[in-house]
């Protein structure tokens, strides 16, 4: 691989639609790890497909991450 610079990636990626920038923060967190490490249920298959249909469609709900951190926080506090 030629080299390249991780900011570029990122700023083009921030560029992309909501449901692009799902889509490959999806593929690059499954190319993490060896798929035959982890098997999934129909029932998640489906759940993640419910899932990403929402994000796609634009009828998924979006919080900041700030957000959530900070009721997880203070939920767990």
């Amino acid at each position: 691989m030629s080299h390249v610079d991780v900011q570029d990636i990122y700023t083009e990626a921030m560029a992309l639609s909501t449901s692009e920038r799902a889509s490959l923060a999806h593929n690059l967190i499954l190319s993490l790890d060896d798929p035959a490490d982890f098997e999934l249920s129909p029932r998640q298959e489906q759940e993640i497909q419910r899932r990403v249909h929402m994000v796609r469609e634009g009828k998924a709900k979006n919080h900041p991450a700030d957000t959530v951190f900070a009721d997880i926080k203070a939920k767990y506090k």
